[in-house]
């Protein structure tokens, strides 16, 4: 990256608008209705846990009510407003676009210009800094808002700190915590939250998001179905050829036990080319989205195929509870070797070759 480049930004998705820049919120509308009741009501919480999915609009909701609470002037001679929409040429909303308005502070995992890497989690350093924005005082006397993406990010240190916030929260702040595995917050801090859950998109919505960013022809069945209705996971999938990656997973599956090596290691060099960052992410989500989806089928769950051969890997591996438990446990192994893996940069090519001989072998204990 040169020095003229921007950092990359942890909350951002390729191939789609930041969610701070993102028109429009689709299919969120009985999370919108609860916030907008709570500040209609008097009820407000300091403290809003937005959970769900990856890539179903949590970051976009967050940005939604930042900009709604920042741009209220004091009573509304309206009455009570229905909806949280915004006019788009208030000068706060292009303030925060260009993350210039001082009443708004965004925590996420920060980038390291040593390294030129973005950290792996949320520091410690990120939430004073969120301490010292809380210490100050509104000079309108108006709300303070602040957003954590991703609050499942935080290091032990970091979540601590947060706590120590949300215990004593100043006068009109709220706090917006984008959680997309809210079970790995301290239970303290979710304790301390009001909940917020995002759904998953039927396929109008989602038909309607890609639109948003361009993309209004690209819905295939193998699309829609390896996205699980998140606009997110299907805006990556098309970005990084997510469904012909997956119908190489499943092609190359389609032979275990006994699974070709050198087909392995075509695989494991892609991902570990130069610049190919985002293939081998792909590939880890996608190789694990293979588990589940063997896990899925043989717990008795219909499976819509993905990619040609899908359905007859599944009936030869994943007809029966036996054969789901063994992919079921391996998912979560592979997962947590996987996540660890990328943490500390080991070589993506080794995890990738790893990664599939530990699936053989598991195929030959389901047969």
């Amino acid at each position: 990256m040169s020095e003229d480049e921007a950092p990359p930004e942890p909350d951002a998705v390729e191939g789609a608008p930041h969610p701070r820049l993102t028109p429009a919120l689709f299919g969120q509308a009985k999370a919108e209705a609860a916030f907008l009741e709570a500040f209609n009501t008097g009820r407000m919480h300091h403290a809003w846990l937005i959970s769900g999915p990856k890539g179903v609009g949590k970051a976009t909701l967050a940005w939604q009510i930042a900009r709604f609470l920042l741009t209220q002037e004091g009573d509304s001679l309206f009455g009570a407003p229905q909806d949280m929409a915004t006019e788009p040429n208030n000068p706060v909303i292009h303030r925060m676009a260009a993350l210039a308005e001082p009443r708004l502070m965004l925590c996420r995992r920060p980038y390291d210009p040593k390294t030129k890497r973005l950290r792996t989690a949320i520091t410690i350093d990120e939430v004073r800094k969120l301490k010292s924005f809380f210490n100050l005082s509104a000079t309108d006397g108006g709300w303070r808002v602040a957003i954590v993406d991703a609050a499942d990010e935080l290091n032990i240190s970091a979540a601590n700190g947060l706590l120590k916030i949300l215990e004593e929260p100043p006068e009109k702040v709220v706090l917006l915590l984008v959680a997309h595995q809210p079970s790995k917050l301290l239970p303290t801090i979710r304790s301390r939250c009001r909940a917020l859950r995002c759904e998953t998109l039927d396929e109008e919505d989602m038909g309607k998001a890609l639109a948003q960013v361009g993309q209004a022809d690209s819905m295939s069945p193998a699309l829609a179905s390896l996205s699980g209705g998140s606009p997110g996971q299907a805006i990556r999938m098309l970005s990084d050829n997510g469904v012909q990656l997956y119908g190489q997973i499943i092609g190359l599956l389609s032979s275990a036990p006994g699974l070709d090596r050198s087909l392995i290691l075509a695989l494991a060099d892609k991902c570990a080319a130069r610049g190919n960052e985002s293939t081998y992410a792909m590939m880890l989500d996608l190789i694990t989205l293979a588990l589940v989806r063997l896990a899925r089928h043989g717990a008795g769950m219909p499976m819509v195929e993905a990619a040609e051969g899908e359905l007859a890997l599944a009936a030869k591996l994943a007809s029966n509870d036996f054969q789901a438990r063994i992919w079921a446990n391996l998912q979560q192994e592979i997962s947590a070797k996987t996540s660890h893996a990328r943490a500390v940069n080991l070589d993506p090519a080794q995890v990738i070759l790893d990664t599939f001989l530990q699936i053989d072998s598991a195929a030959r204990r389901a047969l």
